[in-house]
């Protein structure tokens, strides 16, 4: 896929989760009301509060699109993993809030009427919707290879989880089970602030400009074997935005031109991005000691 076009699809799935949530938090909000359910109108503040944070991805998708300048020599793709961090505090603030909510409930006062059966089947019917998002989303960011993407994903699977649990404690207020609607929200609570944790370190890892080892580790094997190529000296790697940067050191027979060497050079970028889609390998050579 091309780099525009990678990048057209990450917007499309950011795009597709804010109309959804707009759809989905008006209707749980009207149906709350009517039906009678504290969860599923809570659920539909949830999506409302969802629009701000997928609107904030989408903005950093933007952002990241533009060329370098003088004060952003390498670009501004980095604005994408911005808004993966800004995605895990809102994913955070959601979770807790739907475990403080679960302990109110747990010691509150139970309500005098159960909600009315059909706010089950929209929270249900909601949480099909979401997972369906999901996988749209998740798909396209593998494909995209964008970690905000990614982050927009994993918050889809939550407000799924929370639409569920809204379904299960509903049914259980209607079964005479009162205390299943504040346990499935602290599980479900504790499952989303996991998954903001688990955003929020892999976007810290690689804005600190980690990379993943054994990944490193083909790239140097593959270069390794390209013809000219004695020795790999150095390698390392970094992650701008949903682009990978690569920079390697080789070492080539001394008595090379350097016309030769630079053909060499060539042959391993090429190699990467035909291979590996890396669109920048910076390659510096050296040449072989002398024993």
């Amino acid at each position: 896929m091309k780099k525009v076009d990678r990048k057209q699809g990450a917007e499309a799935g950011a795009l597709l989760s804010i109309f959804v949530y707009l759809l989905l938090s008006i209707g749980k909000l009207l149906a709350g009301a009517v039906f009678g359910s504290d969860a599923v109108e809570a659920d539909g503040w949830n999506n409302l509060s969802d629009i701000i944070a997928s609107s904030a991805v989408y903005i950093g998708m933007k952002i990241a699109k533009k060329p370098r300048d003088c004060n952003h020599p390498y670009g501004h793709s980095r604005a994408e993993n911005i808004s993966s961090l800004l995605a895990a505090f809102l994913m955070m603030s959601i979770g807790i809030d739907v475990i403080t909510s679960g302990i109110r409930s747990l010691f509150g006062k139970e309500k005098a009427t159960a909600p009315d059966v059909l706010a089950a089947v929209v929270a249900l019917a909601s949480a099909a919707v979401m997972i369906g998002v999901y996988a749209i989303n998740r798909r396209l960011a593998r494909r995209t290879n964008s970690m905000a993407l990614a982050a927009v994903a994993k918050d889809n699977l939550s407000d799924a989880l929370v639409s569920i649990g809204a379904a299960i404690g509903i049914a259980g207020a209607r079964l005479g089970w009162p205390w299943l609607d504040p346990l499935a929200a602290l599980v479900i609570g504790a499952m989303i602030g996991k998954t903001a944790w688990e955003v929020f370190m892999e976007t810290a890892h690689t804005l600190t400009d980690g990379f993943d080892e054994q990944q490193l580790a083909v790239y140097k094997d593959e270069i390794a074997a390209v013809s000219g190529v004695r020795d790999v000296a150095d390698i390392k790697a970094r992650m701008l935005g949903n682009d990978i940067v690569l920079e390697v050191t080789i070492r080539v027979d001394s008595h090379l031109t350097v016309a030769k060497s630079h053909e060499i050079a060539d042959e391993v970028e090429r190699l990467m991005r035909n291979r590996h889609n890396i669109r920048a390998t910076h390659v510096h050579v050296e040449p072989e000691a002398v024993r």
